[in-house]
Protein backbone atom coordinates (compact mmCIF):
# COMPACT_ATOMS: atom_id res chain seq x y z
CA UNK A 1 0.00 0.00 0.00
CA UNK A 2 1.52 3.38 -1.04
CA UNK A 3 1.07 6.23 1.74
CA UNK A 4 -0.10 9.73 0.55
CA UNK A 5 2.53 12.16 0.78
CA UNK A 6 2.25 14.92 3.27
CA UNK A 7 4.38 18.22 2.13
CA UNK A 8 6.18 19.62 5.20
CA UNK A 9 5.82 23.00 5.93
CA UNK A 10 8.80 24.65 4.08
CA UNK A 11 11.69 26.13 6.95
CA UNK A 12 11.12 29.55 5.67
CA UNK A 13 8.97 31.35 3.71
CA UNK A 14 8.25 35.12 3.27
CA UNK A 15 7.15 36.82 6.77
CA UNK A 16 8.83 34.28 8.86
CA UNK A 17 11.10 36.96 10.70
CA UNK A 18 8.30 39.16 11.11
CA UNK A 19 6.14 36.24 12.73
CA UNK A 20 3.44 36.08 10.09
CA UNK A 21 2.27 32.49 8.83
CA UNK A 22 3.49 30.52 5.69
CA UNK A 23 0.13 30.71 4.30
CA UNK A 24 -3.59 31.76 5.62
CA UNK A 25 -4.62 34.58 6.95
CA UNK A 26 -1.68 37.30 8.36
CA UNK A 27 0.43 35.42 5.57
CA UNK A 28 1.99 37.64 2.84
CA UNK A 29 0.35 38.64 -0.30
CA UNK A 30 1.40 36.67 -3.27
CA UNK A 31 2.52 38.19 -6.43
CA UNK A 32 -0.19 37.01 -8.59
CA UNK A 33 -3.08 38.97 -6.19
CA UNK A 34 -1.22 41.71 -5.51
CA UNK A 35 -1.01 41.99 -9.09
CA UNK A 36 -4.62 41.58 -9.77
CA UNK A 37 -5.24 44.44 -6.89
CA UNK A 38 -3.06 46.84 -8.56
CA UNK A 39 -4.83 46.17 -12.42
CA UNK A 40 -8.45 46.58 -10.33
CA UNK A 41 -6.97 50.24 -8.25
CA UNK A 42 -5.43 51.38 -11.72
CA UNK A 43 -8.68 50.77 -14.18
CA UNK A 44 -11.05 52.35 -11.35
CA UNK A 45 -8.69 55.20 -11.47
CA UNK A 46 -9.12 55.11 -15.39
CA UNK A 47 -12.52 54.60 -15.25
CA UNK A 48 -13.45 57.63 -13.25
CA UNK A 49 -11.17 60.18 -15.00
CA UNK A 50 -12.95 59.16 -18.37
CA UNK A 51 -16.00 59.77 -16.30
CA UNK A 52 -15.60 62.98 -15.31
CA UNK A 53 -12.08 64.02 -16.65
CA UNK A 54 -12.30 62.66 -20.95
CA UNK A 55 -9.79 59.96 -19.74
CA UNK A 56 -6.30 62.42 -18.59
CA UNK A 57 -3.59 60.47 -17.56
CA UNK A 58 -2.62 62.98 -14.41
CA UNK A 59 -6.42 63.09 -14.00
CA UNK A 60 -5.85 59.19 -13.79
CA UNK A 61 -2.98 58.97 -11.92
CA UNK A 62 -4.44 61.59 -8.96
CA UNK A 63 -7.31 59.89 -8.59
CA UNK A 64 -5.07 56.43 -7.95
CA UNK A 65 -3.36 58.34 -5.36
CA UNK A 66 -6.25 59.54 -3.79
CA UNK A 67 -8.39 56.57 -3.13
CA UNK A 68 -5.31 54.96 -2.21
CA UNK A 69 -4.20 57.29 0.37
CA UNK A 70 -7.65 57.48 1.40
CA UNK A 71 -9.08 53.98 1.53
CA UNK A 72 -5.42 52.46 3.46
CA UNK A 73 -5.98 55.63 5.96
CA UNK A 74 -10.16 54.26 6.75
CA UNK A 75 -9.81 50.31 5.80
CA UNK A 76 -6.49 49.17 5.62
CA UNK A 77 -6.61 48.54 1.91
CA UNK A 78 -7.08 49.62 -1.70
CA UNK A 79 -10.13 48.70 -3.23
CA UNK A 80 -8.42 46.11 -4.97
CA UNK A 81 -6.97 44.74 -2.00
CA UNK A 82 -10.22 44.51 -0.09
CA UNK A 83 -11.96 42.71 -3.29
CA UNK A 84 -9.25 40.61 -3.31
CA UNK A 85 -8.81 39.41 0.21
CA UNK A 86 -5.91 41.67 1.49
CA UNK A 87 -4.70 44.31 3.76
CA UNK A 88 -1.77 46.78 4.21
CA UNK A 89 -0.28 46.80 8.09
CA UNK A 90 2.21 48.22 9.87
CA UNK A 91 5.41 46.08 10.62
CA UNK A 92 4.96 47.45 14.58
CA UNK A 93 1.35 46.72 15.87
CA UNK A 94 -0.57 50.13 15.72
CA UNK A 95 -2.40 52.51 13.42
CA UNK A 96 -1.41 52.56 10.17
CA UNK A 97 -1.38 56.36 10.35
CA UNK A 98 -1.20 59.13 7.87
CA UNK A 99 2.22 59.14 6.92
CA UNK A 100 2.40 55.38 5.66
CA UNK A 101 -0.14 55.32 3.30
CA UNK A 102 1.18 58.64 1.55
CA UNK A 103 4.93 57.89 1.40
CA UNK A 104 3.64 54.12 0.21
CA UNK A 105 0.87 55.57 -2.27
CA UNK A 106 3.87 58.29 -4.06
CA UNK A 107 6.15 55.99 -4.76
CA UNK A 108 3.74 53.24 -5.33
CA UNK A 109 2.49 55.37 -8.29
CA UNK A 110 6.12 55.61 -9.84
CA UNK A 111 5.28 51.75 -10.41
CA UNK A 112 8.89 51.05 -9.97
CA UNK A 113 9.20 50.09 -6.50
CA UNK A 114 6.35 47.85 -6.47
CA UNK A 115 8.54 45.41 -9.04
CA UNK A 116 11.49 45.40 -6.79
CA UNK A 117 11.07 43.14 -4.11
CA UNK A 118 13.47 41.60 -0.66
CA UNK A 119 12.94 37.69 0.10
CA UNK A 120 9.66 38.63 2.14
CA UNK A 121 8.11 40.07 -1.52
CA UNK A 122 7.78 43.89 0.35
CA UNK A 123 8.18 46.12 -2.66
CA UNK A 124 10.52 49.75 -1.87
CA UNK A 125 7.04 51.34 -1.41
CA UNK A 126 6.09 49.02 1.73
CA UNK A 127 9.80 48.87 2.87
CA UNK A 128 9.88 52.53 3.27
CA UNK A 129 6.61 53.34 4.38
CA UNK A 130 6.97 50.07 7.28
CA UNK A 131 4.44 48.06 5.98
CA UNK A 132 3.67 44.72 4.81
CA UNK A 133 0.45 43.41 2.23
CA UNK A 134 -1.01 40.48 4.15
CA UNK A 135 -3.95 38.59 3.35
CA UNK A 136 -7.17 38.66 5.59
Amino acid sequence: MVEPRTSAPPSDWPGRHFGLPAAGPRSIARFGRRLAAFAIDIALGALISLAFFEYDIWASIAIFAVTQIVFLILVSGSVGHLLLGMRVVPLKPAWIGVWRPIVRTVLLALFVPALITDRDRRGIHDRLAGTVLVRR
